[in-house]
């Protein structure tokens, strides 16, 4: 395929939604996941609260 045929792969297409949705998932679960293991909240680990 031609390079001026390639769909874009950056600003709001479906390709691009679904990493920065992949990526929130996975973001989430490790926050989780220190929450539980350290007993302090997500905004406490970050200085926030």
């Amino acid at each position: 395929m031609p390079a001026e045929k390639l769909p874009p792969r950056f600003g709001f297409v479906n390709y691009a939604e679904i990493w920065n949705g992949r990526l929130a998932m996975i973001g989430i679960v490790i926050g989780l996941s220190t929450e539980l293991l350290t007993g302090q909240g997500i905004l406490v680990q970050m200085g926030l609260g």
